[in-house]
């Protein structure tokens, strides 16, 4: 089967729009049928639609009938923009969409979007690598109705110390804060959880896993949530420590831009 018109999977990020990218944007503006998760993307996102684009909310849909509308659609020669909330790369649900039309030799594209977890990270100002004290960072979730593979439990994730962002896993915190602790993050590890990042009515709590079950259900969170935990996260420790100066910016060290300098001594 052949198609004239495409489908863009679009993230359109953690829900301020000015976060939308240019091509978003642009591609948004220009469908003629827009599906988005409504359920946590910014319903103002309508407003940026065509006069006459017909706009449908992906929450009551199933993805037999998600695929049915962008199929039709294409078969008529449109442009659909499907948007999935952050980046589509990361629990969106693009691949068993794109799937499908691939069987049915129809063509699209992904464009990339803002992830929740960086605005999360932004809204809490916090660089999450940092030389000395972690220069990985791991994405993941709590397992829920869908189960996690054997290696990508939390408890062996934490074995590695690395700074820990998680999504869809704030209703499970009591079991993310055993499962840590259990695999190795000390009790005074630094955690934090951001609500709704970048929306007006964004939220947030810091605290450690000694204490952050408790300073989240005082806080009232709503979902969607990330959950953030790691030694880079303590403003305290990354502020003061010698080792938390990248290399880059310094002086003595050379690369293809920048000539070695020699320090002077005190």
């Amino acid at each position: 089967m052949s198609s004239t018109g495409k489908v863009y999977f679009i993230g359109a990020g953690p829900g301020d729009l000015e976060l939308l990218t240019v091509k978003g944007k642009r591609l948004i503006e220009s469908a003629n049928v827009i599906i988005y998760s409504d359920s946590l993307i910014n319903p103002a996102v309508e407003g940026l639609a065509r006069n006459g684009a017909a706009i449908h909310r992906s929450s009551a849909l199933t993805l037999e009938e998600m695929v049915d509308i962008m199929v039709k659609a294409t078969e008529d020669g449109k442009t659909v923009a499907r948007l999935h909330t952050g980046d589509p790369s990361l629990f969106s649900a693009v691949h068993e969409q794109r799937t499908l039309l691939e069987e049915k030799g129809i063509e699209y594209e992904i464009v990339p979007g803002v992830s929740s977890a960086f605005a999360a990270a932004a809204s809490l100002k916090a660089e999450l690598t940092l030389p000395g004290i972690s220069q990985t960072v791991i994405l993941s979730r709590q397992e829920g109705r869908t189960p996690a593979p054997p290696a990508e439990k939390l408890m062996g994730l934490a074995s590695h110390g690395a700074t820990l962002v998680l999504f869809l896993s704030t209703p499970y915190l009591s079991t993310v804060v055993k499962e840590l602790v259990e695999g190795g993050y000390p009790t005074d590890t630094p955690v934090a959880i951001v609500a709704r990042a970048s929306w007006p009515e964004e939220k947030m709590v810091r605290g450690t896993l000694a204490d952050i079950e408790r300073l989240a259900a005082a806080a009232n969170l709503d979902n969607p949530s990330i959950v953030l935990v790691g030694r880079a996260l303590d403003p305290k420790a990354t502020t003061t420590a010698k080792t938390s100066r990248s290399r880059l910016y310094d002086g003595g060290f050379g690369h293809g831009r920048r000539d070695v300098r020699r320090q002077e001594r005190s």
